[in-house]
């Protein structure tokens, strides 16, 4: 602690026994290692003290955080996708009860969307209510579509006229 080599100590046990005299020096040598004693063991609870409050202070943070993470999973709820996309699906669900010709309306829509050939030539099937008129739709279609018989196939030369033999 203090930097005292054995020279310094040997001159004040010098001075020591001349002011204080041979026959006290052991009682005051004894009450000196005494105090000394005691202020290292002060030093020590001191220091002991410093190093507890410092854990104390370490695990408040560790519980304080412990306890974030605890309120973080309380508050996570694995199920909330599904239980929204249930929820969803009920809702569709119970509309497609309530109304099933809006719904197959809105499917017939779709489906005319997603075809591109079939959009172009047939118009919806809200436009026809009856089956009757949609009979009648695909015999017209057929008809106006501009399909001919088949008609036998002619033969060219390979003289490249293109006249018919």
């Amino acid at each position: 602690m203090f930097d005292i080599s054995w020279t310094e100590f040997l001159l004040i046990g010098i001075v020591a026994l001349i002011v204080i005299g041979p026959k006290e020096l052991p009682a005051v040598m004894r009450s000196l290692g005494q105090w000394t004693r005691k202020i290292r063991s002060l030093a020590a609870d001191f220091q002991n003290q410093f190093h507890e409050a410092m854990r104390e202070a370490e695990m408040a943070d560790l519980k304080k955080q412990v306890d974030d993470i605890a309120s973080d999973i309380k508050q996570y709820d694995p199920l909330k996708d599904v239980r929204a996309d249930v929820e969803t699906i009920g809702k569709d669900l119970d509309e497609s009860v309530k109304s099933p010709d809006k719904v197959a309306d809105q499917d017939a829509a779709k489906e005319a969307a997603n075809t591109p050939d079939s959009a172009a030539t047939t118009p919806p099937a809200e436009a026809f209510p009856t089956s009757q008129a949609a009979a009648e739709l695909s015999d017209k279609e057929v008809a106006g579509a501009g399909v001919a018989p088949e008609a036998p196939a002619e033969s060219t030369s390979s003289g490249g006229s293109g006249r018919p033999q």
